[in-house]
């Protein structure tokens, strides 16, 4: 069973992501599933132990995740300038294990109640804390 980062654009986002999770996790095969080449290449150079790229990767990558970490974008349709198709979206968003996002603003998406102090940093901290909790229980 592994972690699965599913990130798009540049992978920044997953990089760090995959960074501080294989820093408090070092032993977890941690997944990266980019919608793009470059996504993907910067996740695994961030310490992912694999990296795939596309719908089809996310489709086959879910199989074996026991948990989704990304940004909020990964279950909205057209989200990342459309990386995120409906269909990406859907099977994210639908799948059955937990899923932790981190809260990064989209268009026309106001997200109420969050801390507004919390840098990005500490939002991915506490992302990986998170994801931690879940696969220590399964």
């Amino acid at each position: 069973m592994s972690i699965l980062v599913v990130d798009g654009m540049g992978g920044g986002l997953g990089a760090q992501i995959i960074m501080q999770t294989r820093n408090l996790m070092p032993e977890r095969e941690i997944i990266a599933a980019g919608t793009n080449s470059t996504a993907t290449t910067n996740m695994v150079k961030a310490g992912a132990t694999k990296g795939a790229t596309g719908v089809n990767a996310i489709k086959v990558c879910l199989r074996n995740a026991e948990c989704i970490i990304g940004p909020l974008g990964i279950i909205l349709a057209d989200a990342m300038l459309g990386e995120i198709t409906p269909e990406i979206a859907c099977l994210i968003g639908s799948a059955t294990m937990p899923k932790v996002l981190v809260p990064v603003s989209h268009k026309d998406i106001d997200i109420i109640g969050l801390q507004e102090n919390l840098t990005m940093s500490d939002l991915i901290k506490k992302a990986v804390k998170k994801v931690k909790e879940k696969v220590e229980k399964s």
